[in-house]
């Protein structure tokens, strides 16, 4: 979106013709950046958005309200003390400068008279809203800068306000066509450049290169500076700003600007909403984007910890695999003890009586003797037996928090909103991000674990929709004669059929199995292998994530398509 001094001086516009002599009943700090005025006026309750970010910088009429927090900081109250109860008496900006005034009189909520002007200074990184009484004295600023620490100017409480300084034109002080020509020429031999949008929008302020793009576009020409070039566009940008029957509205679409020109009518303030429905969508997907990616980092560095410990494992087990032959050396060894006469060899020889008496070279300890070498390759075969034992086991662990993390990385990839996410990131953390924000009741609980439910030949069958829902199925709702499915060694769903203690025909196993595989990580693939057997054979370990099982009695069946 290219906000710049065209639109900001269209919305304002708008708002002269909807909030003028508006009450201010409510102000609001969703977030460190963000002020929500409450206007009511005509009859009318209105929410002006006033967003200092430096992404979605904008003021505007809004209809998608944020969660407030439990208490409002410091800016926010002072915003109270002096503006509550006030009434809007003007609204303006200063041409195509991104800087909105908004002037306040009346009785504030202490019952004095006040007269008070909100600054909104909407520049990117530098955006902010600033708090002036009568005497152009700074009350409070959202952000605050002195000389001390590198600004050009004071925004601090008890310092004069300046305006920003600029060394760009007033398109209003040029008075026609041939002295836009001229300056732009002027200017084309300064910058070096003939493209006419990176001219005017590093000329003139408040105007973008995308919008004069945009308008190249319209008027069918080029972006080479020419005077006819020049006059076309003079006029256009004249049009837009003097002709107050015509509004502007900018956004990008194929990288170019969209001038909305005598928009149809949908009710008050439609740029502002345009506006506001746009940023609102940008900021919503970004935050999603921004959640989504983080919660990926978090999984993948999870997974990729365990995959250097499953390595780790595999080496120890091909270790493990040796341990027969150090059996065999103390075996032999023991059993030619009194065929052995050198007590200070490296190595020895001996017939293997389990390999057809066939030879096998031994190695040797020559710092000690063969019966303590004997002793030697006995214990190691023995600490190597138990290895084996505890490595399996934590492996086993390991290839279950793998598929764990694994069925996380797919829901998260599936996940199409901030609350899914949400639910996800509260699943593997304990943490409940919405704990703070609202309650619910055990009925809510009950139901947010409810499974997606098919009737298949007659069946009930169950299906769980995230790792929760699965323990919740298959420990909590399916009996112990049920049948359970899941895809064989790939993350995906539990799927139930509620048998009632009858045996479902192979045919109706089959359809549950492709159900299993659509809800699987597995669901564009063919010939997927589905395991199934009776609940009562199916085990949740103790201490182990939600979804995570192990079962026996299993039969497998291969679902084609």
């Amino acid at each position: 979106m290219a906000y710049d001094g065209l639109l900001n001086y269209s919305i304002v516009k708008e708002l002269d013709s909807k909030i003028i002599n508006g009450k201010i009943d409510k102000i609001y700090q969703p977030n460190y950046e963000e002020i929500i005025l409450g206007i009511y006026c005509q009859g009318v309750k209105y929410a002006l958005n006033l967003n200092v970010n430096s992404q979605y910088y904008r003021a505007n009429l809004t209809t998608n309200l944020k969660p407030n927090p439990e208490s409002a900081p410091n800016f926010c109250m002072i915003l109270r003390k002096y503006l509550l109860g006030t009434h809007i008496s003007k609204i303006y900006t200063n041409n195509l400068e991104r800087i909105i005034f908004i002037e306040f009189e009346g009785f504030n909520k202490s019952k004095d008279f006040s007269t008070k002007t909100l600054i909104v200074e909407l520049m990117g990184k530098h955006s902010n809203i600033i708090l002036v009484n009568k005497d152009n004295m700074i009350i409070d600023s959202l952000k605050h800068f002195s000389l001390n620490t590198g600004s050009y100017r004071n925004i601090f409480s008890g310092a004069e306000y300046e305006l920003p300084k600029s060394d760009k034109i007033d398109l209003f002080d040029i008075n026609d066509k041939d002295e836009f020509y001229r300056v732009l020429k002027n200017n084309a031999l300064k910058l070096n450049n003939t493209k006419i949008s990176a001219i005017i929008s590093n000329t003139f302020t408040g105007i973008s290169k995308n919008s004069i793009l945009y308008i190249e576009k319209e008027l069918q020409i080029d972006d080479n500076l020419t005077n006819d070039f020049s006059n076309l566009i003079f006029n256009y940008l004249k049009h837009l700003i003097l002709d107050t029957s015509n509004v502007t509205c900018i956004s990008f679409k194929q990288d170019y600007a969209l001038h909305y020109n005598e928009l149809e009518k949908k009710g008050n303030a439609q740029i502002n909403y345009f506006i506001d429905d746009y940023y609102t969508q940008k900021e919503t997907y970004n935050t999603f984007i921004t959640y989504r990616n983080n919660l990926l980092k978090l999984i993948l560095n999870k997974l990729s910890k365990l995959n250097e410990k499953l390595d780790a494992l595999n080496e120890k087990l091909k270790e493990c695999e040796e341990t027969e032959k150090f059996r065999l050396y103390g075996e032999l060894i023991t059993a030619n003890l009194y065929k052995i006469n050198n007590y200070n060899t490296d190595h020895i020889e001996l017939e293997n009586y389990y390999d057809n008496n066939s030879l096998i070279t031994i190695p040797l300890d020559k710092s000690i003797s063969p019966s303590a070498n004997a002793k030697h390759f006995f214990k190691k075969y023995q600490k190597l037996k138990n290895a084996k034992g505890h490595i399996d086991s934590q492996k086993l662990l390991i290839l279950n928090s793998i598929n764990y993390f694994e069925k996380i990385v797919e829901k998260i990839n599936t996940a199409n909103n901030i609350y899914e996410l949400d639910k996800i990131y509260t699943i593997i953390t304990g943490v409940d991000t919405q704990d703070k924000k609202r309650k619910t009741n055990k009925k809510a609980k009950i139901e947010t674990n409810m499974p997606i439910t098919y009737n298949i030949d007659g069946y009930t069958v169950l299906v769980g929709k995230n790792n929760k829902q699965n323990d919740y199925l298959t420990t909590k709702i399916a009996n112990s004669n049920d049948i359970w499915l899941h895809v064989k060694d790939i993350p995906g769903s539990h799927v139930i059929i509620r048998s009632a203690n009858k045996v479902p025909s192979p045919e109706t196993i089959y359809k549950c199995a492709k159900i299993a595989k659509e809800h699987s990580k597995a669901s564009q693939t063919s010939n997927v292998a589905v395991d199934y057997t009776l609940v009562k054979y199916v085990k949740k370990p103790s201490n182990s994530k939600p979804g995570m099982v192990t079962y026996t009695h299993e039969k497998t069946i291969i679902v084609k398509y």
